[in-house]
């Protein structure tokens, strides 16, 4: 179902575009901007202005849109978790905001759970703070906690997932209680937590000083992101950052993670249109779209496939996809493989420790669902 010229732009340049089934992911581009936000983008071209001061007027509209205290723009969720983590160590001291990332004689430890150890902590390495974990592989309790934070603990971080409740974890909760209850800061990635709507910014209003959003998820660029916090974190955030350093004059460690100033308003009008728009709607089209790729392998011998009901976050529906190797005469990795083969390409992962491929309908153009299915269909015979 791709038209005569999808890819051109690429092809012209000898890449090969691909039909993405794995969902908002990094690797392949993260999102496509909604119409309102390529509109919003195409009228910012039109005027210059200083971005500390659209900064602050940009972050002020979202924190009212999603109600907390306050909100700044940043080059992605993983710049807003670099630049809170800056922010928790060097304060408004600016001294110590070119200091960074040599962290001498600041508090520099993030408390992470075991538990909660995931792919994108790295990001809060990177201004130069030091990762230490608290609680065992199999359970956090409150007592584990009490005992990490020390006299270099700057922040406690914590790894929100809606859709994978975590019994045997320390509960935001607890952890907020703790932490501030010690003077310490918390800060949540919750990048992808943006639905149901009082999910969005749900974190900073139960507490927290800090929490990400991934503004690509709402049809954002890819490279903008939204860092929600107190009042106080914002501004401190903001020192940090790119606008900062020319600005004021400061040199922050967040100056390579510029944001254009067309990207700070196509992220304004992505926050507004998912705030405002009708999600029933987008959730029955999502199902829709996931039914006819099952329906497209529904009975095929060797073949499993179960639809995702899921509606939390931002991978809505979509199905799980299994392979009987000893029917097929291949295994999932094989099926993943061949379809990355084919043309035009399929992407769709196994991620670790699973034995399923996931095919989602987020970074699927309307009418690729229909191709997925059939090639999926074609490699079974």
């Amino acid at each position: 179902m791709t038209s005569a010229d999808w890819g051109d732009i690429y092809k012209e340049l000898g890449a090969k575009p691909v039909i993405n089934a794995t969902g908002s992911v990094t690797m392949l581009g993260g999102s496509t901007p909604i119409p309102e936000v390529r509109e919003a983008m195409a009228q910012a071209d039109g005027a210059y202005i200083p971005l500390m001061e659209l900064q602050e007027a940009a972050g002020a509209a979202i924190a009212r849109m999603v109600n907390v205290p306050a909100a700044y723009i940043t080059s992605g969720a993983g710049s807003a978790l670099m630049l809170a983590t800056a922010a928790a160590m060097a304060g408004d001291d600016d001294d110590r905001i070119q200091q960074l990332p040599n962290t001498a004689g600041m508090k520099n430890e993030i408390l992470i759970q075991t538990r909660q150890r995931y792919w994108y902590d790295r990001c809060l390495e990177l201004a130069g703070a030091k990762l230490v974990m608290f609680g065992s592989e199999e359970r956090t309790t409150a007592e584990d906690l009490e005992k990490a934070i020390g006299p270099n603990t700057a922040a406690v971080h914590y790894y929100a997932v809606e859709q994978e409740y975590d019994p045997d974890a320390l509960s935001l909760e607890d952890t907020i209680a703790i932490a501030h209850a010690h003077d310490v800061l918390v800060t949540v990635d919750a990048a992808g937590q943006i639905y149901p709507l009082e999910n969005f910014g749900k974190y900073v209003r139960m507490g927290a000083d800090f929490q990400c959003i991934a503004a690509k998820y709402m049809g954002s660029p890819q490279s903008t992101g939204l860092a929600l916090g107190s009042e106080e974190m914002i501004r401190r955030i903001g020192l940090q950052a790119f606008a900062s350093y020319e600005g004021r004059r400061v040199r922050g460690v967040g100056r390579p993670q510029k944001v254009d100033r067309q990207e700070m308003i196509g992220a304004v009008a992505a926050v507004r249109y998912w705030m405002t728009m009708n999600h029933e709607d987008r959730l029955a089209d999502s199902e829709r779209r996931s039914r006819v790729i099952l329906n497209a392998v529904a009975g095929i011998p060797g073949l499993r496939a179960e639809l995702i009901d899921n509606v939390i976050g931002h991978h809505a529906y979509g199905l799980n996809v299994w392979v009987d190797a000893a029917v097929a005469g291949f295994d999932i990795y094989d099926l993943r493989d061949r379809l990355k083969d084919g043309d035009p390409p399929v992407w769709t992962r196994v991620r670790d420790d699973e034995d399923f491929i996931t095919v989602h309908m987020f970074g699927l153009n309307p009418g690729e669902e229909i191709t997925v299915g059939e090639r999926i269909a074609a490699l079974f015979g």
